[in-house]
């Protein structure tokens, strides 16, 4: 059996009574983009701590390319890209001095200027990082994290505090990452940009991994109906309303709105459609709204991600 690219098993970390996390175990494929996603205060960032060699665990196992980051091994630190959620800069170094610097720690590095052209900001090289929009500098920090070309990249919610504008520019960073086959471990507290960017998924909770899967997985296995409304032509007949809701659950009408609830879209709106055409009738509106990964969350936890 292959060796999976990252592997936590039996993660455990205690202080004192408390059990910060309690059992994790997952793994992580190579070029995969993995996401971590819990409240605050659900483990996530010390689990994180641990796999960077930042935090020593109370017991269990983590593997990263076959190194365990315990031992403090060079050759690891080399492959190894962590963006922080917190990144304390020198107010007056300029945007490619930082990265020359910080390349300067590792065996190798790539050039300043292609890094810069890779996250947007090579019109700002010679700009001071005070003078940096919170956008730039978060993907400054990004570019910083990827100086040494590693392979296994962690980014510690790098969206938290950035306009809608600034989170889509360093989603389409992390697509070009995924693209360049780079293993990333994403913390996050924005559910939509787990869903929109990860592979898979583990959602964690009082320390302990409750679900994982790929987005959609989650979403199909969850039991969360989807809501459909419709509006026709025509009053549906008696006999096609029947005929719906013996297959697909119970059908209201509200006004000239129907709405369904079923754990499927599909199947019901094709059997909608038939039996609108049987009758001479027509949708002339529909709005489909299916589960989404918070409403799998919500279920899971009680409680919304940012709460």
């Amino acid at each position: 059996m292959q060796q999976k690219f990252v592997e936590v098993k039996g993660l455990r970390k205690n202080y004192n009574s408390l059990k910060a996390v309690d059992d994790v175990s997952f793994y992580i494929e190579k070029g995969e983009v993995f996401g971590l996603l819990g409240p605050n205060g659900a483990g996530k960032t010390t689990t994180v701590e641990i796999m960077e060699g930042l935090r020593c665990a109370t017991s269990g196992e983590v593997r990263i390319a076959g190194f365990d980051p315990r031992k403090n091994d060079f050759r690891f630190k080399q492959i190894l890209g962590v963006q922080l959620q917190k990144s304390a800069m020198e107010e007056r170094i300029k945007a490619r001095e930082a990265l020359q610097l910080y390349g300067s720690y590792y065996k190798k590095s790539m050039p300043a200027d292609e890094l810069l052209e890779l996250v947007g900001l090579s019109e700002k090289k010679n700009t001071y990082y005070q003078n940096l929009s919170g956008g730039q500098q978060q993907r400054l920090s990004l570019a910083i994290a990827l100086v040494n070309d590693p392979e296994m990249v962690f980014l510690d919610e790098p969206t938290t505090g950035l306009d809608a504008q600034a989170r889509r520019s360093i989603w389409e960073i992390i697509n070009k990452l995924r693209s360049e086959k780079k293993t990333i471990l994403l913390t996050t507290h924005y559910i939509e940009e787990a869903e929109h960017l990860c592979d898979r998924v583990s959602i964690i909770d009082h320390g302990r991994i409750i679900a994982e899967g790929t987005p959609r997985e989650l979403i199909d296995n969850s039991g969360i109906s989807h809501h459909i409304e419709f509006k026709t032509e025509n009053p549906v007949s008696d006999q096609t309303i029947k005929q719906l809701s013996e297959k697909h659950g119970n059908i209201n009408l509200d006004g000239d709105i129907y709405s369904m609830k079923s754990d499927q879209a599909g199947k019901p709106l094709i059997h909608l459609i038939k039996l609108l055409e049987k009758e001479a009738n027509e949708l002339i509106d529909l709005h489909l709204e299916r589960p989404t990964l918070e409403d799998v969350f919500i279920k899971l936890t009680g409680r919304r991600i940012r709460d």
